[in-house]
């Protein structure tokens, strides 16, 4: 259970600065005059602890502002991520139930919703909330993305592998799901693919970690020592998380043969 609540909360840092976004709508009296966001002030103190990772200090200021204003789902569903953040992903799911109670058409609380149900194995239940995304937008990156995440940890790779490609198409810019596709294709043996969208990855993203270690996996795997060594001295430096086997698959969430692939080439670098 640990080590799902880990792996989903890499999931979550991903998106976590996007879905806080999500500020209260501008709502209209019986009247029909347009009255402010409830507790604006308090709003935003809450909203910028959980974007500076202030989770303990922005629990409870959206305590207040739930308490306060009730019928505010975007309130409700900052606090849900918060929630997760803090490690009570059943805490966060009842906090997005009550968002989505509140408005049933807004797609937020199922993305989060669905990280949170991630963190408890709820494959079925987190897979069904980015579906119903996806349903009404087929293109929403976020949840394709979630959705490759969830079929993976099922080992369903070439569904993953789809899911990212179509996260990256949906959203040009995010390199995380061209990183993924490529790891997923190295998983079912396109290797020729996946060493592809790496090496274009790098190209475009020189400092970017998860594509120079993944290209240093692949290649260590084809016999290319030296290249592979070249690349893994940038990555680790970058980010020294990726020497750690248990914390790209269950953080991370790499697929297991590009996992292997680098804790071989790690047992036999210098």
């Amino acid at each position: 259970m640990k080590q799902r609540k880990a792996a989903v909360l890499s999931v979550l840092a991903l998106l976590l600065a996007g879905l806080l976004a999500w500020a209260p709508a501008v709502r209209a009296d019986a009247g029909g005059a347009v009255v402010s966001p409830p507790l604006p002030v308090l709003f935003d103190r809450a909203l910028a602890a959980s974007r500076e990772g202030r989770f303990g200090e922005a629990l409870p200021l959206w305590d207040e502002v739930v308490e306060l204003a009730p019928e505010d789902a975007s309130a409700w569903s900052n606090r849900g991520n918060v929630q997760l953040a803090l490690g009570d992903p059943l805490a966060a799911i009842a906090d997005q139930d009550q968002a989505i109670e509140l408005e049933p058409a807004s797609a937020d609380p199922h993305l989060n919703r669905g990280t949170a149900e991630e963190a408890l194995g709820l494959w079925p239940a987190a897979a069904a909330d980015y579906r119903w995304i996806l349903e009404r937008d087929p293109e929403d990156a976020s949840a394709l993305y979630n959705l490759g995440n969830v079929d993976g940890s099922q080992d369903d790779w070439p569904a993953a592998r789809q899911c990212f490609e179509a996260a990256a198409a949906a959203r040009p810019g995010f390199a995380m799901a061209r990183s993924s596709a490529a790891l997923a294709a190295f998983q079912l043996g396109d290797t020729t693919a996946a060493e592809k969208q790496l090496r274009d990855l790098i190209r475009r993203y020189p400092l970017f970690a998860d594509a120079r270690a993944g290209l240093t996996a692949l290649l260590w795997q084809k016999g290319a020592r030296g290249e592979a060594e070249s690349h893994w001295a940038a990555a680790s430096g970058l980010d020294p998380r990726y020497r750690q086997e248990e914390w790209l698959l269950q953080i991370r969430r790499w697929p297991p043969v590009p996992v292997q692939a680098l804790a071989q080439f790690l047992a036999l670098a210098p």
